[in-house]
This record gives C-alpha cells, structure tokens and sequence, in this order.
C-alpha cells in the first residue's frame, strides 16, 4: 500500500467511527446514500494526474495529509468568535448572515431577521430531522454524481450539516441570504464538509451570497509574504453546493472564496434550470494554496438563462483550477461567461471551460471568454475552452487570451504625471473590475473593489521598500 492509499484509508475508518452516530441523527435514506458514497470513493480513490480533467492539478497535497473532521463549535468557544468573525472584511454586508463554524450551522453567531411568509433559512441538519422525506427528492439530486468524482462523493458520504434554503413560488428578496462559512483552526490538519442545498421557488427572485474565511481577520487579496490566516496549521474545505432554480425564477448568486493561504479548498456549484429561468453566478477566488472551483449549470427548460463570471487573483506560490460547464440540454436557451485571471510571483491556475449543447438544443446563442493577465515570468496558466455541439442550428463562440500589461498604456499614464507602478496598478485593477462591476449587490461589489484596491497599494508599497 502506498503513502496516498494509506490516507485514504483514514477518510474510510473515520466513516465507520462515526457511521452509527450519522445514522441515528438522518433519515435511512441518506444512511445508503453515504454507505454508496464511501464505498464509491474506496474503489476509485483520489483522482490522479493521469485523468485528464486533473491534468493539470496534483491533489497529492491534499490526499497525502491524515486530515481530522474539524469539531463542531459551540457555547462559549462560539462566543469567542464573535468579535473576530465582526472583523473580518466581508462580515457585514447589510442582509441576513447565517454563520457556520467548521462546517455546522451556528445561531449564535447569525444575524436573522423574520423572513419573508414561507421562506426557510437555515440548518440543513435541522431541515433533514424535521422534514427528511421532503428533501429526498432534492439532496444529492443536482450535484455531480458522487458515484464518479471524488470530492464530492467524500462531501457526501460524510454529509452532515450545511445551509438549507427554500424560497416559494413568486416571492421576491429585496436583500440576498449571506452563507458565511469560517474555518477554525485548531492546531492539527482538520477538515470540514459543508453541503448546502438551494431551492429557488417558481417566478420567485432572489440573490444568495456564499463565503468562505479563514479564521482570523485579513484584508482582501493580501500579497505574497503576508502573515498567514492559519499560523497554527493547514486545513481543508471540501463544500458542495444544489441550487434547483424553478419556472421563470431569477437568481443572482455570488460565490466569494478567501481561504486561509495555507488552505486547501473544493467547491461544487451545481445549477439545475427550469424553463424561462435566469441565474447570474459570480465566483471571487483570491485565497488558498490549493484550490479547485467547479461550477456547472444545466439548462434543462426551453428559454433558460445563465451567466457564469469569475475573477481569480493569486499571488506567491498559489494555484486555483476553475471548471466550468454550462450544459444546454433544452432548445431555445442561451449562456454567457467571462473569466478573469491575475496571476503574480510563482502562482498558476488552471481555466476548463466547457459549453454543452446537446441535440436537441436547437438556437443555442452561447459565447465564453477568459482572459488572463500575468504580472510575473513565473506566473503559469493553462486555459482550455471547449465546445461540444451535437446540434446543428446554434450560435457559440469561445476564446482565450493571456498576456502581461500593455507597456504602451503604461507609457501613456507615465506621460501624465503617474508613476509607473501606480500605472501597473491601475491598469490591473480596470482589468479585474470589468468583472466585478456586473456584481449587481452595491455592498459587496464595493467592499470587493476596496479590497483590490488595499492589495495593490500593498503590492505597490513593498515593491517600493
């Protein structure tokens, strides 16, 4: 037995420690749903280099470490946080906060507010004890198959805890739902499974913001070099997010990830779509040493909408693995994506992005751009944008771009009286922003400029020192 199937034999006694008590607090039908998880990653295992969607990713870091399950947090521990988790720079953003710790649901620490008649938010460990057969129909419906990819069928086997959030039919927020979800350290590698499972009511409208934190407060986008969030040890979040979206409905959904730099992270984002819908998914990625990002939304009405933005900006030796898929399995629908990457020091990141239009997807209208900018010689990016059209009368397009600062727009500032850094820096941040002013939330969209603009007057200062 090698070093890599020897830790993953620890995921496998760490299921049968805490089976029993899993099955006693779920219904018996989530109990098989683990049972096939846990077995379907003991035959398959890690994924390897060797596969070609993880060519260019090693997750040996990952699968090499004996990673514990991180502790639920309560009481005054929970208490403890408080202050800390109010300093961190996305922790007020003006709408309800449901706070998770490790992974589990905290009231202690979320600010909710009486909801609109007939919206839940909450506790998907709580939803599944009072209302199990209810979510039968939906938990584990929309995700990858657990049955063919690791990550997730690990997330699922130890599924225990997350966000539950059920907005009805025509019921329109005026504010988003904040999932805040902050990892705390406790010395030794610990990981955490949050699963969170989104449904979005017919011709209703609404905008859900998911984060993740490390434990201590940081400013956003912090260059190579800066004192690291987790000084106590590495961690690993391992989060799997279902997002049902009904007839007609609207969603806008933002998915900011600002992990610890000594983090590992996977994240899951699967969107099913039903006729004449819309979602609008914005992805932030600035943290973690290791980071996978999986976004896939399946156009499964006629006439649906979805728009996929992201915007990676990695630094030092970081490396981040976007992949895509907007799959049109309905005619009549159309999707639209832009991807950014600011890649700095020795970082590399990796772009998969894949438009699916199946056979009987006739007017397909689909166009996909990622673009990336390296600031670095030694910063590396692998981007690959793919289509696979089984139809006939469709209308995609795709490209790639990647490339370093224009010196002639440098020169041009420069003639103006402006420094030649503060010109790098600006011209960086036009190219991030043109990302993040389609945020349509005002509060987020401006704490994330404030955010890159902090980064590139740091970045600014130390190359000045």
């Amino acid at each position: 037995m090698n070093a890599i199937e020897e830790k993953q034999g620890v995921y496998l006694s760490s299921f049968r420690e805490i089976e029993e008590r899993l099955a006693a607090s779920a219904p018996s039908w989530l109990h098989e749903i683990r049972r096939e998880a846990i077995e379907s990653f003991a035959e398959k295992g890690f994924p390897t280099t060797r596969q070609e969607e993880w060519r260019n990713t090693n997750v040996a870091p990952i699968a090499a470490v004996p990673f514990e399950r991180a502790s639920e947090v309560r009481g005054e521990s929970a208490a403890s946080l408080a202050e800390r988790i109010s300093r961190l720079p996305l922790a007020d953003l003006g709408c309800p906060r449901l706070v998770f710790i490790n992974g589990h649901f905290s009231k202690q620490l979320s600010t909710l507010e009486a909801p609109p008649k007939g919206v839940k938010a909450g506790s998907l460990a709580e939803a599944l004890a009072s209302d199990g057969e209810t979510l039968r129909g939906h938990l584990t419906r929309y995700a990858a198959d657990y049955r063919q990819h690791a990550f997730v069928a690990v997330n699922t086997a130890f599924l225990e805890d997350g966000a539950f959030v059920e907005i009805p039919k025509g019921v329109v927020l005026d504010r988003p739902i904040y999932l805040l979800y902050v990892s705390e350290a406790s010395g030794l590698p610990t990981v955490s499974y949050p699963r969170n499972l989104i449904m979005v009511g017919r011709e209703s409208q609404a905008s859900i913001i998911e984060g993740y934190v490390g434990p201590d407060a940081a400013p956003l986008f912090r260059p190579a070099g800066a004192r690291s969030l987790t000084p106590e040890g590495i961690y690993f979040t391992n989060a799997v997010t279902e997002i049902a979206v009904g007839e007609g409905a609207v969603l806008q959904y933002h998915r900011i990830q600002q992990e610890s730099e000594t983090a590992f992270h996977f994240g899951r984002l699967q969107f099913h779509q039903e006729r004449s819908s819309n979602v609008a998914t914005h992805s932030v990625a600035i943290g973690g040493a290791l980071v996978r990002e999986e976004v896939m939304s399946v156009l499964d009405g006629e006439g649906a909408e979805a728009t996929l933005d992201g915007l990676y900006v990695v630094t030092g030796r970081q490396h981040i693995d976007n992949q895509t898929t907007l799959d049109h399995a309905k005619p009549h629908c159309s999707s639209r994506e832009v991807y950014r990457g600011v890649l700095d020091g020795e970082s590399s990141a990796v772009f998969n992005g894949k438009i699916i239009v199946r056979k009987d997807a006739q007017k397909t209208d689909s166009k996909q751009s990622n673009k990336n900018l390296l600031l670095s010689e030694k910063a590396i990016i692998d981007t690959k944008p793919a289509l696979e059209i089984y139809a006939d009368d469709v209308k995609c397009t795709h490209g790639a771009t990647i490339g370093q600062i224009d010196p002639e727009a440098v020169f041009y500032l420069r003639s103006r009286g402006i420094g030649r850094q503060e010109a790098r820096d600006l011209l960086t941040y036009a190219f991030a922003n043109d990302v993040l002013e389609r945020i349509k939330y005002a509060p987020l969209r401006e704490r994330l400029r404030e955010g890159l603009f902090a980064r590139l007057a740091r970045g600014q200062r130390a190359e000045e020192g």
